[in-house]
Protein backbone atom coordinates (compact mmCIF):
# COMPACT_ATOMS: atom_id res chain seq x y z
CA UNK A 1 0.00 0.00 0.00
CA UNK A 2 1.57 3.52 -0.79
CA UNK A 3 2.33 5.94 2.00
CA UNK A 4 -0.52 8.22 1.01
CA UNK A 5 -3.40 5.49 1.48
CA UNK A 6 -2.02 4.55 4.66
CA UNK A 7 -1.61 8.18 6.02
CA UNK A 8 -5.53 8.95 4.88
CA UNK A 9 -6.14 5.71 6.48
CA UNK A 10 -4.80 6.47 10.21
CA UNK A 11 -6.04 10.49 9.13
CA UNK A 12 -9.52 9.37 8.79
CA UNK A 13 -9.63 6.50 12.00
CA UNK A 14 -8.58 10.47 14.29
CA UNK A 15 -10.62 12.16 12.20
CA UNK A 16 -13.14 9.76 13.65
CA UNK A 17 -12.15 9.68 16.64
CA UNK A 18 -11.90 13.39 16.97
CA UNK A 19 -15.60 13.95 16.01
CA UNK A 20 -17.05 11.68 18.94
CA UNK A 21 -15.68 14.15 21.01
CA UNK A 22 -16.41 17.03 18.95
CA UNK A 23 -12.56 18.77 19.07
CA UNK A 24 -10.79 18.35 15.45
CA UNK A 25 -8.70 21.41 15.96
CA UNK A 26 -8.08 20.33 19.12
CA UNK A 27 -6.41 16.82 17.16
CA UNK A 28 -4.88 18.98 14.63
CA UNK A 29 -2.89 20.66 17.12
CA UNK A 30 -1.74 17.53 18.81
CA UNK A 31 -1.08 15.59 15.63
CA UNK A 32 0.76 18.71 14.43
CA UNK A 33 2.63 18.76 17.57
CA UNK A 34 3.62 15.28 18.16
CA UNK A 35 5.17 15.39 13.96
CA UNK A 36 6.61 18.45 14.60
CA UNK A 37 8.41 16.83 17.95
CA UNK A 38 10.12 13.70 16.09
CA UNK A 39 11.17 15.84 13.48
CA UNK A 40 12.96 18.39 15.44
CA UNK A 41 13.70 16.90 18.72
CA UNK A 42 16.76 14.46 18.50
CA UNK A 43 15.76 12.36 21.61
CA UNK A 44 12.21 11.86 20.87
CA UNK A 45 12.88 10.93 17.39
CA UNK A 46 15.95 8.93 18.48
CA UNK A 47 13.16 7.22 20.90
CA UNK A 48 10.60 6.39 17.89
CA UNK A 49 12.15 5.83 15.33
CA UNK A 50 15.11 3.07 16.84
CA UNK A 51 14.40 -0.40 15.97
CA UNK A 52 16.36 -1.29 19.18
CA UNK A 53 13.42 0.50 21.13
CA UNK A 54 10.49 -2.45 21.78
CA UNK A 55 7.13 -0.74 21.05
CA UNK A 56 5.95 -1.43 24.22
CA UNK A 57 8.51 0.93 25.83
CA UNK A 58 7.54 3.59 22.48
CA UNK A 59 4.22 3.40 24.03
CA UNK A 60 4.95 3.83 27.09
CA UNK A 61 7.12 7.52 26.10
CA UNK A 62 4.34 8.51 24.19
CA UNK A 63 1.90 7.64 26.97
CA UNK A 64 3.93 9.25 29.59
CA UNK A 65 4.76 12.39 27.41
CA UNK A 66 1.20 13.42 26.68
CA UNK A 67 -0.74 13.23 29.90
CA UNK A 68 -2.77 16.45 29.28
CA UNK A 69 -3.65 15.01 25.76
CA UNK A 70 -7.12 13.44 25.34
CA UNK A 71 -6.98 9.46 26.28
CA UNK A 72 -8.35 8.67 23.22
CA UNK A 73 -6.01 11.02 21.10
CA UNK A 74 -2.62 8.77 22.83
CA UNK A 75 -4.62 5.48 22.30
CA UNK A 76 -4.83 6.06 18.74
CA UNK A 77 -0.87 7.30 18.35
CA UNK A 78 0.36 3.83 20.21
CA UNK A 79 -1.23 2.06 17.88
CA UNK A 80 0.02 4.16 15.16
CA UNK A 81 3.86 3.48 17.04
CA UNK A 82 2.74 -0.21 17.94
CA UNK A 83 1.92 -0.83 13.43
CA UNK A 84 5.63 0.92 13.03
CA UNK A 85 3.96 3.58 11.73
CA UNK A 86 5.80 6.83 13.32
CA UNK A 87 7.59 7.65 10.20
CA UNK A 88 4.77 8.78 8.41
CA UNK A 89 3.36 10.95 11.02
CA UNK A 90 3.65 14.35 9.29
CA UNK A 91 1.90 13.01 6.97
CA UNK A 92 -0.34 11.47 8.52
CA UNK A 93 -1.17 15.36 10.16
CA UNK A 94 -1.33 16.90 6.78
CA UNK A 95 -3.72 14.37 5.45
CA UNK A 96 -5.53 14.94 8.88
CA UNK A 97 -5.46 18.71 8.44
CA UNK A 98 -6.86 18.49 5.41
CA UNK A 99 -10.17 16.18 6.41
CA UNK A 100 -10.56 19.31 9.15
CA UNK A 101 -10.71 21.87 6.52
CA UNK A 102 -12.77 19.73 4.31
CA UNK A 103 -15.44 19.57 6.80
CA UNK A 104 -15.13 22.80 8.06
CA UNK A 105 -15.48 24.87 4.20
CA UNK A 106 -12.15 26.19 4.42
CA UNK A 107 -8.94 26.23 2.35
CA UNK A 108 -5.62 27.54 2.91
CA UNK A 109 -3.63 29.49 0.56
CA UNK A 110 -0.44 30.58 0.19
CA UNK A 111 -0.02 34.26 -0.47
CA UNK A 112 3.30 35.95 -1.40
CA UNK A 113 3.82 39.49 -1.92
CA UNK A 114 6.71 41.69 -2.67
CA UNK A 115 6.43 43.57 1.14
CA UNK A 116 4.99 43.14 3.78
CA UNK A 117 1.34 43.01 4.14
CA UNK A 118 -0.39 45.62 7.02
CA UNK A 119 -3.88 43.94 8.55
CA UNK A 120 -6.06 45.81 5.98
CA UNK A 121 -3.95 44.45 2.93
CA UNK A 122 -4.73 40.65 4.42
CA UNK A 123 -8.03 41.10 5.46
CA UNK A 124 -8.77 42.56 1.64
CA UNK A 125 -6.88 39.83 0.36
CA UNK A 126 -8.92 37.09 2.28
CA UNK A 127 -12.14 38.59 2.02
CA UNK A 128 -11.83 38.48 -1.87
CA UNK A 129 -10.59 34.81 -2.43
CA UNK A 130 -13.27 33.64 0.53
CA UNK A 131 -15.92 34.97 -2.27
CA UNK A 132 -14.15 34.06 -5.19
CA UNK A 133 -13.86 30.02 -3.38
CA UNK A 134 -16.67 30.45 -1.51
CA UNK A 135 -14.83 29.64 1.67
CA UNK A 136 -13.03 30.49 4.81
CA UNK A 137 -9.63 31.36 3.80
CA UNK A 138 -6.20 30.48 6.12
CA UNK A 139 -4.00 33.12 4.20
CA UNK A 140 -0.06 32.76 5.05
CA UNK A 141 1.70 35.35 3.76
CA UNK A 142 5.60 35.24 2.13
CA UNK A 143 7.48 37.91 1.45
CA UNK A 144 9.62 37.86 -1.76
CA UNK A 145 10.77 41.09 -3.24
CA UNK A 146 11.70 39.70 -6.59
CA UNK A 147 8.15 39.49 -7.55
CA UNK A 148 8.31 43.21 -7.51
CA UNK A 149 4.75 43.77 -6.84
CA UNK A 150 1.31 42.10 -7.05
CA UNK A 151 0.59 38.70 -5.91
CA UNK A 152 1.18 35.05 -5.77
CA UNK A 153 -1.40 33.05 -4.68
CA UNK A 154 -1.42 29.39 -4.49
CA UNK A 155 -4.18 27.17 -3.33
CA UNK A 156 -3.63 23.30 -3.39
CA UNK A 157 -2.93 22.69 -6.78
CA UNK A 158 -3.68 26.20 -8.44
CA UNK A 159 -1.17 28.95 -8.82
CA UNK A 160 -2.66 32.54 -9.43
CA UNK A 161 0.53 35.10 -10.39
CA UNK A 162 -0.42 38.28 -10.70
CA UNK A 163 2.87 39.65 -9.88
CA UNK A 164 4.77 42.52 -11.82
CA UNK A 165 7.46 40.56 -12.47
CA UNK A 166 5.73 37.67 -14.45
CA UNK A 167 3.68 40.43 -16.22
CA UNK A 168 7.21 41.98 -17.36
CA UNK A 169 8.29 38.27 -18.73
CA UNK A 170 5.21 38.11 -20.63
CA UNK A 171 5.56 41.41 -22.26
CA UNK A 172 9.21 41.01 -22.87
CA UNK A 173 8.42 37.41 -24.42
CA UNK A 174 6.34 39.05 -26.64
CA UNK A 175 8.55 41.82 -27.76
CA UNK A 176 11.09 39.28 -29.05
CA UNK A 177 8.21 37.70 -31.15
Amino acid sequence: MRTETIARNYAEALFDIAGRSAQPDRYADLIDAVAAAVETIPRVKAVLMSPRVPKAEKAKFLGAALKEAPRDFVLWLQALVKRGRQGILREVAAEYLALVDEKLNRVRASVTLARQPDDKLRQTIEESLARQLKKQVIAAYLVDPEILGGAVIRVGDRVLDGSVRRRMTKLRRQLLK
